[in-house]
């Protein structure tokens, strides 16, 4: 299984930006996809995710709700993030992961539960 995340770049303060994840060799259709990011220093945290199984459902961390948004095109074997509104503390690593099982009470913010990782990129938000 690869996932493969593209989209990252230079933009200014409240500028928008759209990241993809494409995803081969396996499904995720009964598990979760998500996007976290990362910034040196720190911990990856958690920003959006989504799932399928019952119904698709979205998760967004406090600090991107309203401003970004997680989407998927299963067809496509893409999921996506619209950022919009960005801030300069938006600026970090981003890196679409992926777990092939979703349980209820799956801690969906949770780095380590994450089975599947893409490379990152880079968004940097100027002031």
């Amino acid at each position: 299984v690869q996932l493969q995340a593209s989209g990252g770049g230079l933009v200014q303060t409240g500028g928008s930006l759209r990241l993809s994840c494409a995803t081969s060799g396996g499904t995720f259709s009964g598990g979760i996809m998500g996007w976290l990011r990362q910034t040196p220093g720190d911990e990856r945290e958690f920003v959006a995710a989504i799932r399928w199984s019952g119904g698709i459902a979205t998760y967004y961390a406090d600090s991107v709700k309203g401003r970004f948004t997680i989407s998927s095109d299963n067809a496509k074997n893409m999921v996506y993030l619209q950022m919009n509104s960005l801030k300069p503390e938006d600026t970090a690593v981003y890196y679409c992961a992926a777990a092939q099982t979703y349980w209820l009470g799956f801690a969906y913010y949770e780095p380590r539960l994450y089975d599947y990782w893409g490379q990152g990129t880079l968004v940097t938000v100027s002031s």
